[in-house]
């Protein structure tokens, strides 16, 4: 028997898992671009916050039609890369279908629940483009979701597609040789979907249905391996890193708002508050806030990348609700784009960061960031906790302390909370006269 066909399996196998750990260290010192932060505190709530919400996709559930669908693609993914296990052991030992005989009347089994899925993920994905191309569901046509994001996203629906329909054409090819005795194939007990389609292949001769059995066992194969290489070029990174991503999420409350700590420290030692540490004054800031991407922390730069680009973050702001410039989404694909934008000038031997643009002003605006009411809806709504307020924060920061940018109704804000400890202009002792007027209302 000729081993060719492992061989070039083993190639095949080779090259893909070349290009893709080129892709992942890629991937990787982008990402790691940004600055050094510790996030492995509290480790119990962590695991608990990946299982609940990466794992079983909590969050999703705030919408129940397209979670559900969501739901029947994930199950799917998970269980049917059991049956991937055995292409790739098929192809390395050259068997075919190796486990059946082990599993005996439990392999057709398992077989109908794989084809079940497929059917299942047939029916998401044609939803999924209905939802996307014909309903056009709002926040999944957005400005910034124009050109490479919409096509990227149906792309990916039709990759899944063709892939579960060579899978039932496998089976079904494969169950007619086994009915007409041809050597190497198995005979299952019945498998309901396949066997729907056999009609279309019955009349075919052995020849015939070998090729195409074969065919679709290649196609599957390699589709699966350059599925994995195209995933990391796309929105649908996220399949692997939403685990990592709610693993760092950030734990602290909602509403808290993170201090610099340079600054913090800076002033308390002006004003005699012991610092925790060293007491030497902290050394010269570079930079406050966050212009580019290398001012952001890795955690916000990873963000980007598990970024899903599904909206719900944009549908809740809102700023965006009341026609405002400011996208979450936007935000967030800007931060990945700039990350892209320095990793290939790095690898091209060009200026990487020192190219003349910046992530804020050349892809994010002052107008979107302004726009933002700190409300945290935004990282409500993310099903994988990314922080875009983070982002906006930090930016904002920049402005305000780097360029002296705010508007002016801003300035004249802070300028009174820093000599009347609030937004007003009159004194701290003046606070609660309007406390007194009411008491002097109810006496009368």
């Amino acid at each position: 028997m000729s081993i060719l066909p492992q061989i070039v399996f083993l190639l095949i196998f080779a090259v893909a898992g070349y290009f893709l750990f080129k892709r992942i260290s890629y991937l990787k010192r982008n990402i790691f671009l940004g600055k050094a932060e510790s996030r492995n505190d509290r480790p119990d709530e962590r695991w608990k916050t990946m299982l609940l919400v990466a794992l079983g996709q909590k969050k999703m559930f705030k919408r129940i039609i397209p979670a559900f669908l969501h739901l029947l693609i994930y199950v799917a993914f998970i269980v049917i890369n059991l049956e991937v296990l055995e292409f790739v052991i098929d192809g390395i030992t050259g068997s075919h279908r190796i486990f059946a005989p082990f599993l005996g009347g439990f392999y057709g089994v398992a077989m109908n629940i794989f084809e079940f899925l497929a059917i299942a993920v047939l029916v998401s994905c044609f939803a999924f483009l209905i939802r996307r191309n014909i309903m056009r569901v709002d926040r999944l046509t957005k400005s910034e979701l124009k050109g490479w994001p919409a096509m990227d996203a149906n792309l990916i629906l039709i990759i899944e597609i063709v892939l579960m329909f060579a899978i039932l054409t496998m089976n079904a090819t494969d169950q007619i040789l086994a009915t007409r005795g041809v050597e190497g194939y198995t005979l299952l007990n019945g498998l309901f979907f396949s066997d729907l389609i056999q009609p279309l292949f019955i009349n075919m001769s052995d020849s015939a249905l070998v090729f195409i059995e074969r065919f679709a066992w290649w196609f599957h194969i390699v589709g699966i391996l350059a599925f994995a290489i195209y995933v990391t070029y796309s929105k649908h990174l996220h399949i692997f890193l939403a685990f990592s991503n709610t693993w760092y999420s950030n734990l602290k409350p909602k509403g808290e708002i993170s201090n610099m700590p340079e600054v913090t420290n800076e002033v308390n030692m002006m004003l005699g508050i012991p610092v925790e540490g060293n007491q030497e004054p902290p050394a010269e800031i570079s930079r406050f806030g966050a212009k580019d991407i290398n001012d952001l922390s890795w955690v916000n730069v990873m963000n980007a990348y598990s970024c899903t680009e599904c909206g719900r973050c944009t549908a809740e702001c809102p700023a965006n609700i009341t026609g405002k410039k400011l996208s979450p989404r936007k935000i967030m694909m800007d931060v990945r784009d700039r990350a892209e934008e320095v990793g290939r000038s790095i690898d091209a031997g060009g200026p990487g960061l020192e190219d003349g643009k910046s992530l804020l002003g050349d892809y994010t605006t002052k107008e979107e960031i302004n726009a933002c009411t700190s409300c945290n809806a935004c990282v409500e709504a993310c099903p994988v906790n990314i922080d875009p307020l983070s982002i906006i924060l930090q930016m904002r920061r920049y402005v305000a302390m780097e360029e002296s940018g705010t508007p002016a109704q801003w300035n004249a804000m802070f300028q009174n909370m820093e000599t009347s400890f609030s937004p007003w202009k009159f004194a701290p002792t003046d606070r609660f006269n309007w406390a007194e007027k009411i008491k002097d209302e109810e006496v009368k």
